[in-house]
């Protein structure tokens, strides 16, 4: 084994104290009144808490389990499949589609955490392409527009 990066070393007073850690209660989201109310009425009782929900829990724990989505399981594991792929491939082949000031999505592996390197690489996009988000603050006139940066390898990622 080699160097440890010093990027990825915690300082003394943000590192974990010891101790035994149970998790009880992740929060579950479940997204059938979603999936099912057609056209969503942004408005309806099911969806506001819905909303409430996915606040809590990402104000609360930081992330939480969608139930009930509708996507189908070979779906989501040809795109396990294909993203297990991308990221075994070399720094410098993944870095050909890394994400800048410009465009917030693609490939990503040098995200802090108090300072300290995150030892987590990540693949962003969007589902719909482009992404066309308000500029500033609501109410201006100017968009951003957001496109996808996709690997060439493999060619299932996109």
């Amino acid at each position: 084994m080699g160097e440890l990066d010093p990027t990825f070393i915690q300082e003394l007073e943000h590192r974990p104290k010891p101790a035994v850690i149970e998790a009880q209660g992740i929060p579950q989201i479940d997204l059938s009144a979603f999936v099912t109310s057609s056209p969503a009425n942004p408005n309806a009782p099911e969806i506001r808490d819905l909303v409430d929900q996915i606040r809590d829990a990402s104000r609360d724990w930081g992330f939480f389990q969608v139930i009930n989505h509708g996507v189908p399981i070979e779906s989501r594991e040809r795109v396990f499949s294909a993203s297990k792929r991308f990221f075994d491939l070399s720094v410098e082949e993944k870095r050909k589609v890394k994400r800048d000031e410009v465009n917030p999505l693609g490939y990503y592996d040098t995200e802090h955490t108090k300072n300290v390197r995150d030892w987590k690489e990540v693949f962003d996009f969007t589902v719909d392409p482009p992404l066309v988000i308000p500029a500033y603050e609501s109410g201006d006139e100017e968009t951003l527009e957001y496109c996808n940066q996709w690997p060439q390898h493999p060619p299932e990622l996109r």
